[in-house]
């Protein structure tokens, strides 16, 4: 097919319904002369869902086009961000996410003989791209760094090395795969800024930048690995598939944050050219699309009922999802996805959790101790105008003294007398000369501005009432987390607020007994 493509046949092929293009010029250039080389990396962390489909069906354009297309395991990206999985598992999961991206591709049609499949650390660790490593991070400053992987990297308000490295790594891996482009989410727009800025300085040529929208998960936020709620898993059930739609957020005449509807856009449409609307005779039976804005636009119109438009994107889904499913019944391929991805609770189980939480326990979110707590009085700390000094009442006979930065954000009228959110087992520290014995914690979105607000425990509470994460409210905190054992570092990577502004870790939410931990307007925003 690709030879019978003209250059602009082929770019249109190449963009089409991409978010945003940076090097078009250069692109169409290429396509003059030969066919463009693309890569697209996905660091093996969380495990692959539906939204893998919508990637998948751009590298199938990528092929249409006759690029030369490679996939990149990112597995040392993986361990820079992650935080939490040894080498061991990683190996594992690089070795899943091969195994079921390549059953994704073979379920949509894409002949595996065409693209080339590559790991990171088969050349990331090469004297050469270590050198490039170290020349990179003398001209890339810290504020660049963090600013470039703001959308990609877990932000945590004290930042480890390995995360500020990521992007840098990201720019070299261009590079060392020898394409004219790299293919991503529009989140990873100040990576792919960051490389066009710094490849040059090392004398490499800048590339070109593919990006595709973000689309929204079933609860209509972005569709995440760790949110249990906003995403289909590639192995889950029909049963799971019909039950997961039939909570999905597609309210009637609402295109907005519409993860079932941008699924049809996204995925089925490029792939099938069409997509049929099954309904009862009664209503007009079933009608065939050929074109997503005439759905889209029914759709507003509200002449396709949400439950319509669900039960026709399951049977899809299902026709996708079939042959992994089916691919997946091997003794072999079922013994990799347990192991790769254990279940947590199995997991815990078979270690035997340990009251007051043991060293085989760290990442049991039950061993950080955080208390709903009252601010009964709250004033600048003497020694620092960018400081408060608050007295928080945690259900203790005496106050806790807390120090926080919260000054910039948050005036002393509002947190007087406020509820807040606690952290009481950290190992107590010195802030310009005053101990504070807890830390208080908020939520936050880095940028230019910073934003910051404090969380809010549900109505009602009182100081004191334990927090604790949905399915862990039987484990017993720490009398004190060991700092070497960065317990709380480890807990707090996952900790973060969703689309709906509930606090969350993983895929559970915050809570007390009376309901759940949320902020008033940070949605996607970082615990600390």
């Amino acid at each position: 097919m690709a030879d019978q493509l003209s250059p602009d046949e082929k770019f249109h092929l190449i963009t089409r319904n991409l978010q945003e293009v940076l090097g078009e010029e250069k692109l169409k250039q290429i396509l003059q002369e030969r066919e463009l080389k693309v890569y697209w990396g996905t660091a093996t962390t969380g495990k692959p869902h539906v939204a893998y489909f919508v990637p998948m069906s751009k590298i199938a354009d990528f092929l249409k086009a006759g690029c030369e297309v490679t996939i990149l395991f990112a597995d040392l990206h993986a361990f820079l961000d992650n935080m939490k999985a040894p080498w061991e598992l990683l190996e594992l999961r690089v070795k899943y996410y091969e195994q079921v991206i390549k059953a994704m591709l073979e379920s949509i049609g894409v002949p595996l003989d065409k693209l080339k499949f590559v790991k990171g650390t088969d050349f990331q660790l090469s004297r050469e791209y270590t050198l490039d490593v170290y020349r990179l991070s003398s001209m890339v400053t810290e504020h660049d760094a963090k600013k470039a992987g703001a959308e990609v990297v877990k932000q945590v308000e004290h930042p480890l090395l390995s995360g500020l490295l990521y992007p840098g790594l990201q720019a070299l891996d261009e590079e060392y795969l020898k394409v004219d482009a790299q293919f991503g989410g529009v989140d990873q727009r100040k990576i792919f800024t960051l490389a066009e800025k710094y490849l040059p300085t090392l004398g490499y040529a800048k590339r070109s930048h593919l990006m595709n929208p973000m689309v929204p998960g079933l609860t209509g936020a972005k569709m995440s690995s760790s949110e249990e709620e906003s995403k289909i898993d590639l192995l889950d059930s029909a049963g799971d598939v019909k039950k997961k739609l039939k909570k999905a957020f597609c309210e009637p005449g609402n295109i907005q944050n519409n993860g079932v509807l941008s699924f049809v856009k996204h995925v089925v449409f490029p792939l099938r050219g069409e997509f049929c609307v099954k309904r009862d005779p009664k209503w007009g039976g079933d009608k065939i699309y050929t074109a997503f804005e005439e759905l889209e636009k029914d759709f507003a119109e509200e002449l396709v009922h949400p439950g319509d438009l669900k039960a026709s994107v399951e049977v899809a889904l299902n026709q996708l999802l079939e042959p992994i499913r089916k691919k997946f019944e091997s003794p072999e391929l079922r013994k990799l996805s347990n192991t790769a991805y254990p279940n947590p609770s199995k997991t815990r189980a078979a270690k035997g959790t340990k009251a007051g939480g043991g060293e085989d326990d760290e990442l049991d979110p039950s061993r950080v101790d955080i208390r709903v707590g009252k601010i009964i009085s709250v004033e600048k700390h003497p020694d620092a105008d960018s400081l408060y000094l608050e007295k928080i009442d945690v259900g203790e006979p005496q106050p806790r003294t807390v120090v926080s930065g919260l000054v910039a954000y948050v005036s002393q009228e509002d947190l007087q007398d406020r509820l807040v959110l606690v952290l009481c087992n950290l190992k107590p520290q010195k802030m310009r000369g005053i101990e504070s014995q807890a830390m208080l914690l908020c939520a936050s979105i880095e940028g230019e501005p910073r934003r910051v607000e404090p969380l809010d425990p549900p109505e009602g509470s009182s100081p004191g009432e334990r927090v604790f994460v949905e399915g862990y409210e039987t484990g017993k905190p720490d009398d004190k987390l060991n700092p070497k054992k960065k317990v709380w570092e480890k807990v707090q990577v996952d900790l973060k607020i969703s689309g709906e502004c509930v606090a969350q870790w993983k895929d559970k939410q915050l809570m007390t007994k009376l309901g759940q931990i949320t902020c008033k307007t940070l949605k996607g925003g970082n615990i600390s």
